[in-house]
């Protein structure tokens, strides 16, 4: 099992409410619907639990990915995840993706 962290800002001019409402009504079930994706997620952060100041991301992403080369090879590639892909590049403002393992 693969784990996807994805870390990003919203674009300047993107409403919080229409990207949670998209998050929640067309992300969330495409993206759970895949046979790769064994779980996804998508947490608001809220602030810092030490230190001042402003957190450097307002969004965090995280994906347990079932089947990796599935994920990379067809998924991602294909109309469906290039379509969402399309949409949240509209919303998100240099997004940065982290293929991790859990230790």
């Amino acid at each position: 099992m693969a784990t996807i962290i994805l870390k990003y800002r919203l674009k300047h001019g993107v409403s919080r409410d229409e990207f949670e409402t998209w998050v929640k009504t067309t992300d969330h079930p495409v993206m759970r619907g895949l046979s790769s994706v064994a779980a996804f997620d998508t947490y608001r952060v809220t602030g810092l639990l030490m230190g001042e100041g402003a957190p450097s991301v307002e969004y965090v992403e995280l994906f347990d990915i079932a089947d990796l080369a599935a994920f990379t090879g067809t998924d991602m590639p294909g109309d469906t995840v290039q379509g969402i892909m399309g949409q949240f590049m509209g919303f998100a403002d240099a997004p940065e993706f982290l293929l991790a393992d859990k230790l």
